[in-house]
């Protein structure tokens, strides 16, 4: 089944970004336009009845700052959220980051029932991953992203819960949080944000601007007029003029910086051993990665001086078992690779394996700031002092 969904995702793909040819993705293709229309009825008569007050803003007493997207997919949020955090827990903030852990492994239906059954009291709490002293949870119960988050930032509280409202008064009460970052959370109203911190990918901004299905915007470009600053994300030397005069057009008032993730080392999947980038200069490599997209993943691994001999892509999230490993690792040495480079989001989707005929590492990616660091760093010093 779960190879059948990631084959179904990929051909979906595939006809929206229109690479799938034949009268069958064309007529596809039609069908999720119509219910793109109605998709984009629906999200935006939603915002309407938060701005009218007829669905209600919970406000929880404390700073929250939402980290997200108008795109589904790799826009590169997760080291974003890092540093936001780092750089408040740095200030004195006890941060919280709150997650409703995509993808992660759901509990057996009667767990999951128990709570929605009458007088039994608030129901299932939400799962702490870090108390912000212990990492407590494996990712395939949290998910990807907050097991990573929770692995890099040891002094930052994570929890996981599809209610974000219920996480964050936990976080709060039980907790001492003071400060709690929605991951993921430009399009969660229901928890009232001071800031949203909205995240476009310089390489492919908005699609083919069409929103979901037929595209892939969760909601209307004109919305990112909502966000109090933007990040253009994988950004380069020559900048991005057009796209910020583009943005300034759709909003006038917020902050825009440009960024890009960088490399910084390589670190064994499983013996955490590190090496320098330089280790990759001229070295047969196999690429392996499940994430949203791998070209940038690739092309990075070519920059740095690795010579790619075998690539293997799987759907985003995937989870992989020791088989797939074995196999990934067998194919890489029949094509003469020296080791497996994966990325640190898949790395946390391995499971052990006794015998490696080769290394597995994963390339850690932190953001550096190409322009804005100024604007990012006030915005800061504002959130902790007020």
């Amino acid at each position: 089944m779960r190879a059948w969904l990631e084959r179904l995702e990929s051909y979906l793909l595939g006809v929206i970004e229109e690479r799938e040819k034949g009268k069958r993705a064309a007529a596809l293709r039609w069908v999720l336009k119509q219910l793109s229309r109605l998709f984009g009825i629906i999200v935006q008569a939603r915002l309407r009845l938060y701005k009218w007050g007829i669905l209600r803003h919970h406000t929880l007493g404390c700073q929250v700052l939402s980290v997200g997207n108008l795109t589904v997919g790799g826009t590169g949020k997760t080291p974003i959220v890092e540093v936001f955090a780092r750089s408040l827990a740095k200030q004195g903030r006890k941060v919280a980051i709150l997650s409703r852990g995509y993808k992660r492994k759901k509990p057996p239906f009667w767990q999951r029932l128990l709570p929605r059954i009458p007088f039994r009291g608030d129901g299932q709490q939400p799962l702490v991953v870090s108390d912000g002293k212990r990492l407590l949870l494996d990712s395939s119960t949290s998910g990807d992203e907050p097991y990573m988050l929770a692995s890099n930032l040891p002094e930052v509280v994570v929890v996981v819960d599809k209610n974000r409202v219920k996480a964050g008064q936990f976080a709060i009460k039980k907790l001492g949080c003071d400060t709690l970052i929605l991951d993921d959370g430009f399009q969660y109203l229901s928890l009232k944000h001071r800031l949203d911190i909205v995240l476009v990918d310089r390489t492919n901004p908005f699609g083919n601007r069409c929103v979901l299905p037929r595209g892939i915007l969760r909601e209307p470009i004109r919305n990112i007029k909502r966000a109090g600053f933007i990040f253009i994300t994988k950004s380069d030397d020559n900048g991005a003029k057009e796209l910020k005069d583009q943005l300034r057009e759709l909003n006038a008032d917020a902050e825009i910086s440009e960024c890009r993730h960088c490399a910084r080392h390589l670190e064994d999947v499983y013996t955490r051993e590190q090496k320098d980038l330089e280790f990759l200069k001229g070295l047969p490599v196999a690429a392996l990665s499940g994430i949203a997209a791998p070209e940038g993943f690739e092309e990075e691994l070519k920059r740095l001086g690795a010579r790619i001999v075998h690539t293997k892509r799987y759907a985003d999230h995937h989870r992989y078992t020791q088989q797939e490993i074995i196999n990934i690792i067998n194919d890489s040495l029949l094509k003469g690779a020296q080791v497996v480079i994966t990325t640190e989001k898949d790395a946390v989707r391995f499971p052990l394996i006794e015998r490696r005929d080769l290394p597995i590492y994963f390339l850690r990616v932190e953001i550096e700031m190409l322009t804005g660091a100024e604007a990012f760093n006030d915005w800061i010093s504002r959130i902790c002092f007020q």
